[in-house]
């Protein structure tokens, strides 16, 4: 099984720390926010990645090179600038995921769920993490009825942690190269019925400001 992980975003919540460097190799605990990813990831089995990347992509390139420090191989899939959002990068990236389901990981969060799960949930079209919502996202993304994602209802709302697993077929309609986000693809799961998802009661951060960047950097350092 492949993993996908998400590094094309520009970090505008994070400047001026992503004025110069690509926000997934920002620093928490001694080592870039990506680097736990992969250290992780490779602790599950996973051996091939693939990376997106736009803003300063060659950055991410030159610190992470083919994998082998490791145990992986790291293949790239740039984007143009200003990027092609999450499913517009997922579907671009397509040829080097080939054709089994594949796990997804934003590169801008911080999350202890065992990876090894994803092999068991190859056969969903789609499913999706989610956790308890956080301060800044109070709101939430969707619910959960048993194992199925539903529209958000009321205060049983939960956040889309960032990590999800997906067939390739759920992409097979986005063209390659068209800036599109992922949540027209959820919504019409939701409607099929289709997206099922779980929720995760570990750690889980949101990286995407220098406060709360610090914050985890603070507390890793102490672990």
């Amino acid at each position: 099984m492949k993993a996908f992980i998400l590094a094309a975003g520009r970090g505008e919540r994070m400047r001026p720390l992503t004025d110069h460097t690509p926000k997934p190799l920002l620093q928490a605990g001694g080592k870039p926010l990506i680097v736990w990813h992969l250290e992780r990831l490779a602790a599950a089995g996973f051996r091939e990645i693939v990376i997106n990347h736009a803003h300063l992509g060659e950055q991410i390139e030159a610190a992470l090179g083919d994998g082998s420090a490791w145990g992986l191989s790291i293949r790239y899939s740039p984007e143009p600038p200003g990027a092609l959002e999450t499913a517009g990068g997922i579907a671009n990236a397509l040829p080097l995921l080939g054709d089994a389901p594949f796990l997804v990981v934003n590169g801008d969060i911080y999350c202890d769920w065992d990876f090894t799960r994803a092999s068991q949930l190859i056969n969903r079209p789609a499913h999706l993490l989610m956790v308890a919502n956080p301060a800044h996202h109070s709101g939430g993304d969707f619910a959960l009825d048993g194992e199925r994602v539903v529209f958000a209802q009321g205060e049983q709302t939960l956040t889309y942690a960032g990590i999800a697993v997906f067939s390739p077929a759920f992409f097979a309609d986005v063209p390659r190269g068209t800036v599109m986000k992922l949540r027209p693809l959820l919504d019409a799961a939701i409607a099929a019925g289709t997206l099922s998802g779980e929720r995760h009661a570990g750690r889980w951060v949101d990286v995407g400001t220098p406060q709360r960047l610090a914050e985890l950097d603070k507390e890793l350092r102490n672990a």
